[in-house]
């Protein structure tokens, strides 16, 4: 029964068409289960970005350089969405509805990391994009205050949009309701009340989103264009591609998150509920929570200024993990 929580959490627009999955025949193993499968990934990912977020607060040439700034900002970002995103899940595996205001909480700080990711991508480009096409003027152009300055432009321009939910939100009839607790478990698909408010979120994650792909794939074309001059640095010039390239990839990794929901309502139609409730679990792995922790270990493993840094903190990490496990054991033993 447990599992059926998941199922409304992750897929709205199912419930509201009464194609609940029947997950009476899982049961409460099969519920704990697939608990794990969530939440295990979700942990390491966690760590693994956590320790990503201290690696690039540890040295003074991450703290001063606009690239790693970025970095910092988009792992930010990240890490609070996937972790707010395990919150809910493991509120409706537990069985545990919200009112309407206190799950706006949650799902409007949700919404709002969750497009500082594209942005963030595209401010990263253009400095890449700088640094080829116009590399005496780098440095002038892409100075720490510059890059402070065009985060706090993404912060804002995001709390606009969930500002606007928000407004548009509290013009629900909401005196209409017989209560304010959510029949449906906290999502933001199931804050979404009006129609207005649907069309909305559609559109501004539309925009959103071929406005990035625009953007970085310009900046893309700049470089190879840049490339080709003889004044141009080939090496940094080809490092700055397949930079971009990335930057495309994570960006449609940050979209795969958008098309999760009518994706399961599509495969809905054509599956075995039971069938329905694993294809649910893989893809809120695959599309929810992996691409959340992928920068950082794309990052971490490809930069080598990061990469001895990152491996050194996880080792020391892993290090004293043990040694508060053994010290845990002898005192337990001792005290029996």
């Amino acid at each position: 029964m447990s599992l059926q929580c998941f199922s409304k959490m992750s897929n709205a627009n199912l419930s509201q068409t009464n194609n609940t999955v029947g997950l009476e025949y899982v049961g409460i193993l099969g519920s704990v289960l697939f608990s794990i499968v969530t939440t295990m990934p979700c942990c390491v990912f966690l760590f693994i970005n956590g320790t990503m977020l201290f690696t690039l607060k540890s040295k003074t040439v991450f703290r001063e350089t606009s690239r790693y700034i970025l970095l910092f900002n988009l792992l930010f970002a990240d890490t609070v969405q996937m972790a707010l995103s395990q919150l809910l899940f493991m509120l409706a595996v537990c069985r545990i509805s919200l009112t309407y205001p206190v799950c706006g909480v949650p799902t409007m700080l949700i919404s709002l990391t969750s497009q500082i990711s594209p942005l963030t991508l595209v401010v990263m480009s253009l400095e890449r994009c700088v640094a080829v096409c116009y590399p005496l003027r780098h440095s002038t152009i892409i100075t720490i205050r510059n890059t402070e300055l065009a985060i706090i432009v993404v912060w804002v321009f995001n709390s606009l949009n969930v500002l606007t939910q928000v407004i548009l939100l509290l013009d629900f009839p909401f005196e209409n309701l017989e209560s304010l607790q959510m029949k449906d478990f906290c999502a933001i698909e199931n804050m979404l009340l009006g129609r207005m408010s649907d069309d909305y979120d559609k559109a501004f994650t539309s925009f959103l989103f071929v406005s990035a792909s625009v953007v970085i794939t310009s900046s893309y074309i700049g470089v190879i264009i840049a490339a080709r001059s003889a004044s141009t640095d080939k090496a940094s010039a080809l490092k700055a591609r397949n930079t971009l390239l990335l930057h495309l990839v994570q960006l449609g990794f940050s979209l795969s998150s958008t098309i999760h929901n009518p994706l399961l309502k599509a495969i809905s139609k054509l599956l075995d509920k039971i069938i329905l409730v694993h294809i649910q679990v893989v893809l809120y792995v695959c599309f929810i929570i992996s691409p959340r922790c992928l920068s950082s270990l794309i990052y971490g493993i490809r930069d080598q200024t990061i990469r001895p840094i990152l491996l050194n903190n996880l080792a020391c990490q892993r290090r004293r993990s043990r040694s508060l496990s053994t010290k845990a054991k002898i005192s337990m033993r001792i005290t029996s």
